[in-house]
């Protein structure tokens, strides 16, 4: 398609929640390729049975773009039917670039926007790239993300904490360096209810998957885990003080595992510092075990 219908707003503005969506899904999953001189392009390649949001990501640019199939053997299936979308253009290829869609690879590297964007709409972009959404086998409602970046993965983190209150650890599979982060049950259904929202732009077979995990019902007698006791400045700093497993638990009311462990994991950098928290806002990450809290608001 040549022609797309024009729109109210500058190109990637990423406080429209459309833009927003469509960043997210071009970091995780389109590829901004140089070519000689001031040539290059963007693509974005993906199951010809989804090439509508193609056509949505078409009428959202205001310059020339194409969509092409093609249908090719893989490893993973012995026919695959795929649709590319294809940007040429250098005004919108500097643009992308500067928001934070690098050149080449990418997939340690790209980061959230810096500045103002719509946070979920974003975030639902990403997840429509690179994670899923459905039941398990045993019908528990999930949605995760597989992500080789930190900075995505202690985004959602954050943000899914704020959503759901649930704090999760980020670290990376021993095996490939991928983060595999996941929210099942009522977490799920919390976290895709924000994102899924009536209305938004996604893949339809994701946004038909997120609505369907509202019907999903804790049975009766499944037992809910407990909230963990997150560990405050405060906390930390007794126990460093008292240096002291049994003197530190009768004080904080922990167990004397916990208060072995913590400074273990506090002179190891696997938690901030008391004197280094900063709760107004995410932490900035760069790798290793990560604990991202709710609590940093």
């Amino acid at each position: 398609m040549a022609d797309c219908e024009p729109i109210a707003h500058r190109f990637m503005d990423l406080t429209v929640p459309e833009c927003a969506y469509m960043f997210g899904f071009l970091q995780a999953d389109g590829h901004l390729a140089k070519g000689p001189g001031q040539k290059g392009r963007l693509t974005a390649e993906i199951n010809a049975r989804d090439v509508e949001l193609l056509r949505e990501f078409q009428k959202l640019t205001p310059y020339y773009s194409s969509i092409t199939e093609r249908t090719r053997s893989t490893n993973f299936a012995g026919i695959h039917n795929s649709a590319t979308w294809t940007l040429c253009s250098l005004e919108a290829r500097t643009r992308l670039n500067e928001l934070g869609l690098p050149y080449g690879r990418k997939s340690k590297t790209i980061a959230p926007p810096q500045g103002d964007f719509s946070r979920r709409d974003y975030l639902r972009g990403v997840i429509d790239a690179d994670g899923s959404v459905g039941c398990t086998g045993k019908g528990f409602p999930f949605i995760s993300l597989t992500t080789a970046s930190t900075a995505i993965g202690a985004y959602l983190c954050f943000y899914a904490g704020k959503v759901t209150g649930t704090e999760r650890s980020l670290r990376r599979n021993a095996r490939d360096g991928i983060y595999n982060i996941l929210y099942t049950k009522e977490n799920a259904q919390r976290l895709a209810a924000d994102l899924y929202y009536d209305g938004c732009l996604s893949l339809e077979r994701k946004k038909t998957a997120a609505d369907s995990l509202s019907s999903w019902v804790r049975p009766a007698g499944m037992r809910v885990a407990p909230e963990r006791r997150r560990w405050t400045a405060q906390e930390d700093r007794v126990l460093l003080r008292l240096n002291d497993d049994a003197a530190a638990a009768r004080e904080l009311e922990r167990t004397r595992k916990s208060c072995h462990i913590r400074p273990w994991r506090l002179r190891n950098g696997q938690a901030p510092a008391p004197a280094e928290r900063q709760p107004t806002r995410p932490p900035v990450l760069t790798g290793g075990l990560v604990r991202v809290s709710p609590s940093h608001r």
